[in-house]
């Protein structure tokens, strides 16, 4: 078949599509209003028609930053219907770190809540966007968005993409510091779509949306899928763990994505116990490894997990754990879904038997294309066999189930947060107290890990927990921030000068 011929997987016209199949059904519900499938597309066309009379063509850029909202996913879709990239921001940059994500994209049009836009208003001088448009109302040089859209001349259809074509790029922190823009396409998100229906179909009815879209999690784990099959979505402004059961209970969820420090603040309010959770069929976790004492609390209540390993350049899923094995398999990332390959490879790029440790790397439709005007990044995480390198080190064992052990790139996963140390660690060294310092990840009961840092100390100096914080929040988001500091007189580094990070960490558990 031909691409003149292919069927159309584009997110604008999915949308489109799905609300021609069921215009009546319910596709989402915020704060307690409901809007149809048809009432979503309407609004989508209409704005993609403000971005279209406010100059947004073909392959632009349009950001938003703000916390979940309709609009947000709306957004998504009319961006899909002009062929123009979608680019979410994390609500919790600051302000000098969301300017350069958005003058690395160089974002046309950016849309923002209220509460987001003295955040945008920072560093207004130094942004490249041309437009900028509000959710809730107008401002010095914001435009509101609902009276555009009243004007708006709906657009007929959607522009026809290939399944190529970049629909989003979803921003990860760097190793070196600098954020990386992971350029989704609209196949990618489609055939993750498939590899999670195929994997783990338990969404037979309501979904429930609370972690943050802008993270693939949040966005593509449970939430487009469910648009695209007719079911309705619940969204929640923000994580709240008592809203969240209240609203299971409501509306009968079914399903929800979450981090597992999530599911430990709902097992640990006051209603958990009282709530009627018997509408869920499965949950789903990513994130980091399900402690066993949580599975069995939730299991009491007839309530499983399905588990899953992936990352941004993924879109997300690389392996599923299904709920059925969530005991057996404990500690597990499972098995790769049935659209994509995972092999285990040494330093050569070679394979790796089982039980033999090395690199993760991951081939499939939901491989990302690469990373936005970075073609040495991609060329590193991309091996000419199309072979993405994920950094991460793990096994399969003799069942050929998937085992993570530990992250080539040092990353940190602290309440569901990606975190890199080398960008707090550059930030940190700008102390005039500090002389060296490492940002390591300790195993924290409540966040899975939290950030440490060690630091060697001036002569003289002195140098405390919240002054730490206090000097590193005017440039790094809160969840960046350690919460734990450690003060020694050198760091344990190799002959070739490396930071001994293993070392440290032993050090710190042993004391």
């Amino acid at each position: 078949m031909s691409n003149s011929s292919a069927v159309d997987i584009g997110l604008g016209q999915l949308i489109l599509k799905r609300a021609e199949l069921t215009p009546g059904h319910r596709a989402i519900t915020f704060e307690g209003q409901t809007r149809t499938f048809s009432e979503m597309a309407e609004r989508v066309r209409r704005i993609a028609s403000v971005l279209k009379q406010g100059g947004v063509c073909r392959g632009d850029r349009v950001g938003y930053i703000g916390l979940n909202h309709p609009v947000f996913l709306e957004l998504l879709y009319a961006c899909g219907c002009l062929g123009a990239i979608f680019v979410p921001l994390n609500f919790r940059l600051t302000g000098p770190e969301a300017c350069f994500i958005a003058n690395d994209a160089g974002i046309h049009t950016l849309l923002a809540d209220d509460a987001l836009r003295p955040l945008v208003d920072q560093t207004r001088s130094d942004l490249c966007c041309r437009r900028y448009l509000s959710i809730e109302s107008a401002g010095e040089q914001w435009q509101s968005l609902e009276p555009l859209l009243q004007e708006a001349i709906p657009v007929l259809g959607s522009e026809r993409v290939a399944a190529d074509d970049v629909a989003l790029i979803m921003y990860t922190s760097g190793t070196t510091g600098l954020p990386k823009g992971a350029m989704l396409t609209h196949g990618n998100i489609f055939w993750n779509s498939v590899n999670t229906a195929f994997g783990e179909d338990s969404m037979s009815g309501t979904t429930l949306t609370c972690a943050p879209l802008f993270h693939i999690g949040g966005l593509n784990v449970t939430t487009l899928l469910s648009l695209a099959r007719g079911i309705e979505v619940v969204l929640h402004r923000s994580f709240d763990p008592g809203l969240v059961l209240a609203d299971i209970q409501r509306y009968n969820v079914c399903t929800m994505f979450g981090a597992p420090t999530m599911y430990l603040m709902m097992a640990q309010h006051e209603t958990f116990n009282t709530t009627d959770l018997s509408s869920i069929d499965t949950v789903i976790v990513g994130g980091a490894p399900v402690p066993v004492p949580l599975i069995e609390t939730y299991g009491e209540r007839g309530v499983t997990f399905c588990q899953g390993y992936g990352l941004t350049e993924t879109a997300p899923f690389a392996s599923i754990l299904s709920a059925d094995l969530a005991i057996s398999k404990i500690g597990s990332a499972g098995c790769p879904p049935l659209f994509t390959d995972v092999r285990i490879v040494d330093a050569n790029n070679q394979p790796l038997s089982h039980g033999e440790r090395g690199e993760v790397c991951i081939k499939g439709p939901n491989v990302m294309k690469g990373y936005w005007n970075r073609a040495q990044a991609t060329a590193e995480a991309i091996d000419p066999m199309g072979w993405f390198h994920s950094g991460d080190i793990g096994y399969f064992d003799d069942d050929g189930f998937l085992f993570l052990c530990d992250r080539l790139k040092d990353m940190i996963i602290t309440g569901g947060e990606n975190v890199y140390p080398a960008e707090i660690e550059s930030v940190l060294y700008a102390h005039s107290a500090i002389i060296e310092v490492a940002v390591i990840g300790v195993p924290d009961e409540k966040w899975g890990e939290a950030l440490a840092a060690v630091v060697v100390l001036a002569p003289e100096s002195h140098l405390d927990l919240q002054q730490l914080r206090d000097f590193a929040e005017q440039k790094l988001a809160r969840y960046k921030l350690p919460t734990q500091l450690h003060e020694v007189k050198m760091l344990p580094r190799n002959p070739a000068g490396k930071v001994q990070k293993f070392i440290i960490k032993e050090q710190l558990m042993q004391s």
